[in-house]
């Protein structure tokens, strides 16, 4: 794969990254980190009091510690630190789902509303360390729910607004939450989502929450228990604004943040204060190649790592101005995203492949009937991009001028881990490409022996770095067996990745997503995107189904573009691309055609889904809550025996 693509221009000349200054820093991050991150920490954030120490501790005892005894509020650095030159200046552009629905927060305002939030959970009798429930749609709400939590050192964690009921009351009951903010309702793609209705049924088993405060975001009226539920705008007009920043150590927590993790229960990640904060800030800016002024837009939703980091705290530590997007990509048309990039003359854009590979599936007259003329960086994350939509991101969308930052991360390490840096990296597309500052990224084998160049094995960060996570809440023997009983003293990413001559890193997905065919990996993403590259394929998903010769065999659920009609001979043409692209070891055994694939709603594909249908274990399909579109999974089964390759 490295071969093929060659590598295409970085960015323009105001990138503050060369690659001289990346090898640079990148070495001495890693040789000397406690005066690497020591120096970071300064020029990112506004410390109360200094630390004792930059780092303490390591993965051989578990015992990591980042500017313990350091002293700093977050909600602090996102507001009060940039009144004095900021207070005028956008700090939020809301775009909701009508496209004729828009306003902005400058910094003063956005200050004033987290205030009065603030002293509203105070008479709540919320207190630092306590745990407040947050299930907002994407709002300016949510932002400034998020804010009071931090601004009165409560932890926060939000719940993603398309989760369901019995979702929501296992994450209140988990995190022990005492008070819960929502919404009447949510509009989402033109269609009403009962917020309220399921913060209601949720709480018939959570005896501990006292408190209900409803936003009123529609007209629709809603059941109502007066002892316990408030409605928003009438606590916030009786508020306060001032509120004095709780002075917070910087290893005390910050949020909990559940995984949606495919199987068992989902995994509370808690984050620190003050690690995570120098991470978020630092990671923005030079990532993104963040200049003042500049309009940021990360389509993420705050309920997920990327909608905490980057459309919140990374951004607002730095000053930026972000957009915050309450609809979907396809509404009212597949313009829209471009549309929105226009009318608020976006710089930075930030999404996932599940959104591009979708948009390019519609044509490129959507885009094209745009100007996106202010756009200078893209970028792409949630998980790999395969290479063909990768170039129609960079040449249709930036129009070639706008690289693309491929990053790669986890809701555990808090921000972006591997990534290109404009400026500094030449692109390769569908590559990671290089290991971010601090980050020390190793490819091993199952034994935990190093593997050659361009050969697959398992990802693993070898030493600490800030934006780490602290622990599962409330179950720290699971944080140690997940992450690091595997290969003891390093961090194990559950990601298979393999590494180029040059350096790069290619992420070939989950290590369950990888498929051994007669005794040869083959990663889900390289198949993938083989299909895909395909004229007629919008969209490919690949799992494993057993074979008694092969040991495991290639099962792909595939989605066509619409002017695309299904036939066997397709199908033909399908399974050769994969042996012209691959090989003929990595030919699919099985081909279904998918009007959709099962997703959550935040956009990636349930995997978990599709091997169950291949391997027609449907009796059981597990927890379907967090699917956008139940339906999918029942036709998928439907069609599931017409989808043998001859």
């Amino acid at each position: 794969m490295t071969d093929i693509y060659p590598l295409l221009p970085r960015v323009a000349n105001t990138a503050y990254v060369t690659t001289a200054k990346y090898r640079e820093w990148y070495q001495r991050s890693l040789d000397d980190p406690e005066g690497f991150w020591g120096e970071q920490a300064k020029q990112y954030i506004s410390w109360f009091e200094p630390w004792d120490k930059v780092l303490s501790g390591g993965f051989d005892r578990l015992d990591v510690r980042w500017f313990q005894g350091g002293k700093l509020n977050a909600a602090y650095n996102c507001l009060d630190r940039h009144l004095q030159k900021r207070a005028q200046q956008p700090a939020i552009i809301w775009e909701g789902d009508n496209p004729n629905e828009s306003a902005i927060l400058t910094y003063k305002e956005l200050y004033d509303r987290v205030g009065r939030l603030a002293n509203v959970l105070k008479r709540y009798g919320i207190k630092k360390g306590d745990r407040v429930c947050i299930y907002l749609p994407m709002i300016p709400e949510a932002v400034i729910a998020m804010l009071a939590c931090t601004r009165i050192g409560a932890i926060h964690s939000v719940v993603f607004a398309g989760f369901s009921a019995d979702s929501l009351k296992n994450r209140i009951l988990d995190a022990g939450c005492t008070l819960v903010i929502t919404a009447n309702e949510g509009i989402r793609g033109n269609k009403a989502i009962p917020l309220k209705e399921n913060v209601d049924k949720a709480l018939r088993d959570c005896p501990d929450v006292s408190t209900v405060i409803v936003v009123k975001r529609t007209e629709t009226l809603v059941p109502w228990e007066h002892k316990r539920d408030m409605w928003y705008h009438n606590l916030i007009a009786e508020a306060q604004v001032e509120c004095s920043a709780e002075i917070m150590d910087a290893e005390d927590p910050l949020f909990i943040l559940y995984t949606s993790g495919s199987t068992g229960k989902p995994k509370g990640i808690l984050h620190g204060t003050g690690g995570y904060l120098v991470y978020a800030a630092m990671t923005h800016k030079l990532v993104f190649d963040y200049h003042n002024r500049e309009i940021f837009w990360c389509t993420a939703d705050v309920g997920w790592i990327t909608g905490h980091t980057y459309s919140v705290y990374g951004p607002l530590v730095n000053g930026a101005t972000i957009v915050l997007f309450e609809g979907v990509p396809h509404y009212p048309t597949a313009a829209r995203y471009w549309e929105v990039i226009d009318k608020h003359k976006v710089n930075i854009f930030y999404t996932a492949p599940t959104a591009i590979r979708a948009l390019r599936r519609e044509g490129d007259e959507w885009v094209k009937r745009t100007s996106r003329k202010s756009l200078r960086i893209l970028g792409t994350v949630g998980e790999p991009i395969n290479p063909e939509a990768w170039e129609w991101y960079y040449h249709i969308v930036g129009e070639d001028r706008c690289p693309v930052v491929d990053t790669w991360w986890q809701t555990e390490t808090g921000g972006i881990m591997i990534t290109p840096l404009p400026g500094a990296t030449p692109l390769k597309p569908g590559a990671a490409s290089w290991p971010f500052f601090g980050v020390e990224a190793k490819i091993v084998n199952d034994e935990g022996a190093p593997v050659p160049e361009g050969e697959m094995g398992n990802l693993v960060i070898t030493q600490p770095w800030p934006g780490m996570m602290q622990t599962v809440y409330n179950d720290h023997e699971r944080f140690v067996k997940t992450y690091f009983e595997t290969f003891p003293g390093q961090y194990l990413t559950g990601d298979q990745a393999s590494r180029d001559a040059e350096g790069y890193f290619w992420i070939a997905g989950r290590s369950d997503d990888v498929i051994k065919v007669s005794g040869h990996r083959i990663g889900t993403e390289e198949v993938e995107s083989a299909l895909v590259s395909h004229a007629m394929v919008s969209e490919a998903a690949v799992v494993s189904r057993p074979d008694p010769v092969k040991g495991q065999n290639i099962y792909a659920f595939v989605t066509l573009k619409t002017d695309a009609k299904p036939s066997d001979s397709l199908k033909s043409e399908l399974v050769q691309v994969v042996r012209d692209v691959i090989g003929p070891i990595a030919a699919p055994g099985y081909i279904q055609w998918a009007e959709e694939l099962p997703k959550t709603r935040s956009g990636k594909i349930m995997r978990r889904l599709l091997r169950k249908i291949a391997n027609n274990e449907v009796k059981d399909m597990g927890d379907l809550s967090t699917l956008a579109n139940p339906v999918v999974v029942e036709d998928l089964i439907k069609k599931r025996n017409k989808s043998e390759v001859e």
